[in-house]
């Protein structure tokens, strides 16, 4: 259960009611949006992840970006996160636990992985691979995006937002990540 109400369109007023509706009117009302909108400006700060995204596909494609958000929400454990991108993953026909990935997708995959358990540790090898794959400015909102995913993991986990009804058919298939228990 939440640690924080997730709000109804009723319980809101103001500039959270105002950003509600609109989510209401594009059936686009989430259980993570629910918990955002007890404040409007946190809000809009999260909602530039769609603005994140809308670039990422810009720079890669729609399947690497689920691929790369798939592996940063699985590595940092975000239950909630990890569930919305394996149900993306089938939606592309991708079966997220047996897939074989592109040379890109491994160095996206290493690239998020990486940033969510030591950002400081990125490896230069590892930069020397991107950059042979992507331009600098492509790479910022890559990272970028990055960013904006494990944010949105943080906010999910330490809330504990619950899993919203369309994803509680998979909800078995969300597996938390170990690796935190292997370090300490």
């Amino acid at each position: 259960m939440a640690r924080i109400k997730l709000l109804s369109l009723e319980e809101t007023t103001g500039a959270e009611r105002e950003r509600y509706q609109v989510l209401a009117d594009a059936n686009k009302v989430t259980n993570m949006k629910r918990g955002l909108l007890q404040d409007a400006a946190t809000y809009d700060a999260f909602m530039g992840w769609y603005t994140s995204w809308n670039r990422l596909v810009e720079i890669i494609s729609v399947r690497e970006a689920t691929v790369f958000a798939h592996a940063i929400s699985t590595t940092n454990s975000c239950q909630l996160c990890s569930l919305f991108f394996i149900s993306d993953l089938k939606e592309l026909g991708i079966d997220p636990k047996e897939f074989q990935t592109t040379d890109r997708e491994d160095l996206l995959i290493a690239l998020g992985q990486q940033i969510v358990k030591d950002p400081t540790a990125v490896s230069d090898e590892l930069f020397e691979k991107l950059h042979a794959e992507w331009a600098d400015n492509e790479l910022v909102v890559i990272v970028g995006f990055a960013a904006q995913m494990i944010a949105t993991n943080n906010f999910n986990s330490v809330f504990k937002i619950d899993v919203d009804e369309r994803l509680l058919p998979i909800k078995g298939e969300f597996v938390p990540a170990t690796w935190r228990k292997a370090n300490q």
